[in-house]
């Protein structure tokens, strides 16, 4: 297959671009650096700015698929200016590719699309399939213009599909990778009393479920991606004491968090219990479906 991918250069798009090669495809990446990405990916690139024109269609013409995962770091405080930046980097960004894929002639058959667990809002215990209802906050406005902006697609006669992803288990990037340094110290455990669910995944899992998503023709709309099993945060931190072999004892006040990080503590203070119901039907195989052995893995790599 030819696909072209956004954001091939972070943490799972840099997987992802290895996985298709490894497969034999052909995969142009588009970026705002393309020599940077062509250096690091060993792919070819075309330039282009999410926020500042449509995607090249001569990127998109006679591609069967694109994979979208390009957008402005959630990890971060929230000023206005990066809310907007957040926001624009989404929602604008997905328009703008939407605009390429109009004028690409002809047009790829498949639109994967990144989205996120934040779609749902803090939900407590619920448990969250792809028919629940989604919430209120910042995060959840954000990804449902996010997708929305995708699914226009569909009018362009693009199957789409997009991927709400939990927490990605990888030790060079990401939420684990920040959470690593007190683990390994012996001085993490959980936050803001442990209750909060966490919907995990491992990134060859996730990076699975994308393929998954791009070859198969029943694969459309939202997906959950995580594993099966949620777990809280207490849960989460004791898995990962073992994991490391430490002690994982030491709970971390909500109230601190939200000292040093504002609003964007939410993101660690509350949770989402997610189902990958879809996922389940359409087959979906996990390598990775207990946290234990999850852990142990990450950690190996």
């Amino acid at each position: 297959m030819r696909i072209t991918i956004t954001g091939a250069t972070g943490l799972v798009g840099s997987r992802l671009v290895a996985a298709l090669k490894g497969r034999g495809d052909e995969v142009t990446a588009l970026s705002r650096d393309p020599v940077r990405a062509t250096e690091r990916l060993g792919v070819s690139a075309e330039r282009w700015d999410p926020l500042a024109a449509p995607a090249p269609a001569e990127a998109l013409a006679g591609r069967e698929g694109v994979i979208h995962l390009a957008g402005e770091p959630v990890a971060q405080r929230w000023s206005e200016e990066a809310r907007e930046r957040i926001r624009s980097s989404r929602v604008q960004g997905t328009s703008n590719l939407v605009a390429g894929l109009e004028a690409a002639d002809p047009r790829p058959r498949v639109l994967v699309s990144a989205s996120a667990s934040g779609i749902y809002g803090d939900r407590g215990p619920e448990e969250l399939d792809e028919e629940s209802s989604t919430g209120e906050d910042f995060l959840a406005e954000v990804c449902a213009g996010w997708e929305a902006a995708a699914e226009k697609a569909e009018r362009l006669g693009l199957r789409v599909t997009e991927i709400r992803t939990g927490i990605v288990l990888d030790a060079g990037g990401g939420a684990l990778a920040k959470m690593l340094p007190p683990f390994r110290l012996g001085v993490g455990g959980p936050v803001a009393g442990g209750h909060q669910y966490m919907s995990w995944i491992h990134v060859d899992d996730l990076v699975g479920m994308y393929l998954a998503a791009l070859d198969g023709e029943d694969w459309s709309g939202p997906v959950n991606g995580c594993a099966p099993g949620a777990v809280t945060n207490a849960e989460f931190s004791h898995a990962l004491g073992r994991a490391l072999h430490r002690p994982a004892v030491l709970p971390v006040p909500g109230l601190a968090l939200r000292a040093m990080y504002g609003e964007m503590a939410s993101i660690v203070t509350g949770g989402q219990r997610m189902v990958p119901a879809r996922a389940q039907a359409r087959g979906y195989r996990w390598g990775h479906d207990d946290l234990d052995q999850a852990l142990r893995s990450t950690l190996s790599d």
